[in-house]
């Protein structure tokens, strides 16, 4: 008999609509598909004959990624070079990126689009792996011509990862994800901090429409920032995949060479928000 080794389950909220229940039992079927990867959540089962539908999945003891680099950028708990395992340091960070990477990439290859990629969305374990979370909003694109998801229907979007052409034409690919991964790298280097600083939810859809990205974070150096500018590329096609972007970040993390200098992290020019309904599309 297999031991229990533990999970969490999801259910719709109290009072869920219909298309709430429907999504959860989507989300159901595209983790069913999934199968299993070191960095993206595991799916353990599920039950729809009673209500509310339960999901279950692995239980990631350490929370959110987001919450994860708040918590230690609120200790000071970030150097360099770390003096012991309750602290950050560059190649930790590298290596959330790089896991990120490798589970997107695995996620691509079995024909799905995430949607909604960012630090809230992947989960942290107990050995500080990071996993790929949060499908409600996926689609699987396997059987489609194109490799192309055009929303049709109204739908609570976070527009601070969003792409231009998610933005304005509500086309999602595997290169909108590549331009959401950007936005989360930016978080990770920036230890879990909002993108688009000092901007409203409506600046950030001006200012993506404009082409304006966010400027190199000081304490990050050119070849990692390098990274970032090629998922915010314009051009969808000239975005990385995410087998690029897993090959790239894994040799920077083999140079070792300092691409961020946490010594040096400017606290005052990040802070984070809560996102409200104007933070959504």
């Amino acid at each position: 008999m297999d031991q229990w080794l533990g999970g969490s389950a999801v259910e719709p909220k109290e009072y869920a609509t219909n298309e709430e229940k429907r999504d959860l039992v989507r989300e159901m079927g595209l983790m069913r598909k999934l199968g299993q990867h070191p960095h993206v959540v595991r799916f353990l089962g599920c039950c729809t004959l009673d209500e509310p539908p339960l999901l279950i999945m692995e239980l990631v003891s350490r929370g959110k990624l987001q919450s994860f680099l708040r918590e230690h950028r609120s200790q000071g708990a970030y150097y360099n070079e770390p003096e012991d395992d309750g602290c950050l340091g560059p190649r930790d960070l590298a290596q959330f990126a790089l896991q990120v990477a490798q589970g997107m990439d695995y996620i691509h290859r079995k024909g799905i689009i995430h949607r909604d990629l960012a630090a809230r969305n992947v989960l942290v374990d107990e050995h500080s792996q990071c996993k790929v979370a949060d499908f409600g909003l996926s689609r699987s694109v396997r059987d489609s011509e194109t490799d192309v998801y055009q929303q049709k229907s109204k739908g609570a979007l976070p527009v601070r990862w969003m792409a231009p052409e998610c933005l304005y034409l509500q086309v999602f690919t595997t290169k909108s994800d590549a331009w959401a991964f950007g936005i989360l790298l930016w978080e990770i280097v920036t230890l879990g901090s909002t993108p688009y600083p000092g901007l409203s939810a409506q600046e950030v859809i001006h200012a993506v429409r404009d082409g304006r990205v966010m400027a190199q974070p000081v304490h990050c150096r050119w070849e990692l920032y390098r990274l970032m500018r090629a998922c915010w590329h314009p051009d969808p096609k000239e975005r990385p995949p995410f087998s690029k972007l897993a090959t790239d970040l894994d040799q920077l993390i083999k140079l070792n060479a300092g691409y961020i200098d946490l010594d040096n992290f400017p606290e005052h020019a990040y802070y984070n928000i809560e996102y409200g309904v104007d933070e959504k599309l």
